[in-house]
């Protein structure tokens, strides 16, 4: 398969991910567009040894990195007709809820933890991919992910793992 079409056929993925990373779809796709120009601009310069997938999410998150740096010395400015409205009454659904709750516990990781997370979760990267992606070692990609989950638990109220899922894996 030409490395073109190898390119086409993970940016399903890149969008997810990057859809995540932004939360907003047209931001996410500018992302994506951005990533997509600097691969194929970069393509001479790519070790062919290396997974495809794990150098175009680097250079995803690479972009993401200088976005974010850039909009923090502009200041955050947004348009009055861009606010989103939130609803006046609350969801009539329990699951609803639990997952605009989650959301938001995600959107208020720190960068790395969210980054490493949504890499494995939403992506299903193995740990080797996302701490290729990432550029740390598999360790840090872990212990990053432990205080992302332990984060989320705080955060969404659900404390502790149950005692008799510690239990079971003090056994192991």
């Amino acid at each position: 398969m030409a490395i073109l079409d190898q390119i086409e056929a993970l940016i399903p993925d890149l969008r997810r991910y990057a859809h995540a990373l932004m939360r907003d779809r047209e931001a996410g796709d500018d992302l994506v567009q951005d990533c997509l120009e600097r691969a194929v601009a970069g393509l001479a310069g790519r070790r062919p040894d290396g997974s495809l997938r794990a150098w175009l999410f680097r250079i995803l998150i690479n972009r993401h990195r200088d976005l974010r740096r850039r909009a923090a010395r502009a200041g955050h400015l947004m348009a009055v007709e861009d606010l989103v409205v939130e609803p006046a009454h609350p969801a009539g659904q329990d699951s609803h809820m639990a997952l605009r709750e989650t959301e938001a516990a995600i959107a208020r990781l720190p960068e790395d933890q969210r980054r490493a997370l949504l890499l494995v979760a939403l992506e299903g990267a193995s740990f080797d991919e996302a701490a290729a992606a990432l550029d740390i070692p598999k360790g840090t990609l872990m212990s990053r992910l432990a205080r992302a989950r332990t984060n989320l638990r705080t955060m969404t109220g659900r404390g502790e793992p149950s005692a008799g899922l510690a239990q079971r894996g003090k056994g192991v």
